[in-house]
């Protein structure tokens, strides 16, 4: 016999598990989904372009001598201007298998026991900015992250379209000789001379000689060269074969670049480097959203 009272409560029962589920239901629903994790702040990065300063130097031409007190003085203003960058982490054309050799002669110079006016190469740019930035600022190391792979623009020498690019070189290199040329007179400063070099004319003008130009040359060969394994050179695009070559060592030194950078945590880092890598490198880092390309202006200041 069903009576009811329990009738009552049975339904009264069902009643209360129907709501109870239907909250925990709306609560699951409503409950706040976490997102992804906040990515870190991406590491800033200042690529400063330089012509080799040992191999400007001329011993009948003091203009040319990084190492006479005008030239010095010079060079110290504009260490002042990169130090306002303050880079936690200083980058310099050195293969990473000279990283011992370096880090050896960085900590000597640390200490005023390394003497750059007798050090064989002591003219470098890796001393002359590198070392002696680094040790305004305290920093322990100063990182190599070369590649190999280096070459010479002239071993494109022949093949369909190479006039474009012998007449493109011939248009650069007129451009550009002013440049060490007023250096040499005595006729510019060295902050003058980074300035310039850094400009976006010349940059991009090196740039798109190199990287574009020269792979409208087909159907060529290039020069031998011990950098360059020929067995794998295509003879029918003989010019992106050399920008090739280039953009490989690129990617390498950007490669070491990151390593060292996940390896050290570094947040603020200045890369010393050639000028004819920057159009590439900038174009590389402009792509990777985990850096932020720095002006390299606002820390040269005017010519």
């Amino acid at each position: 016999m069903n009576l009811p009272g329990r009738n009552y409560q049975r339904c009264f029962t069902s009643l209360l598990g129907l709501l109870l589920g239907l909250t925990a239901c709306t609560a699951t629903k409503t409950r706040p989904v976490a997102g992804p994790a906040a990515s870190p702040a991406p590491t800033s990065i200042l690529l400063l372009g330089c012509n080799h300063l040992a191999q400007l130097y001329k011993a009948d031409n003091p203009n040319s001598d990084v190492l006479t007190p005008r030239r010095q003085a010079e060079l110290a203003t504009t260490l002042d201007r990169l130090q306002r960058y303050r880079p936690d982490g200083i980058l310099v054309e050195e293969l990473p298998e000279r990283q011992g050799q370096v880090d050896s002669l960085y900590q000597l110079y640390r200490q005023d026991k390394l003497d750059l006016n007798t050090l064989p190469g002591g003219r470098s740019e890796v001393y002359q900015l590198g070392f002696a930035l680094g040790k305004r600022l305290g920093l322990a190391r100063i990182q190599c992250v070369n590649a190999p792979g280096g070459t010479s623009q002239s071993i494109l020498h022949q093949g369909q379209n190479i006039e474009l690019y012998e007449q493109a070189t011939a248009r650069w290199r007129a451009f550009a000789a002013p440049i060490d040329q007023q250096l040499l007179a005595g006729a510019s400063t060295v902050p003058q001379y980074l300035h310039t070099l850094n400009s976006p004319a010349v940059v991009q003008g090196l740039h798109t000689l190199v990287y574009r130009t020269a792979a409208r040359v087909t159907n060529g060969t290039l020069k031998p060269d011990p950098m360059v394994d020929a067995a794998f050179i295509n003879p029918q695009y003989v010019g992106a074969e050399f920008v090739s070559v280039l953009y490989n060592r690129d990617l390498k030194v950007y490669s070491n670049i990151v390593a060292a950078q996940l390896a050290t945590r570094q947040s603020r880092q200045l890369l010393i480097i050639g000028v004819r890598h920057l159009g590439s490198l900038q174009g590389i880092f402009s792509t990777d959203p985990a850096y932020r390309l720095v002006d390299v202006a606002a820390y040269l200041g005017p010519q």
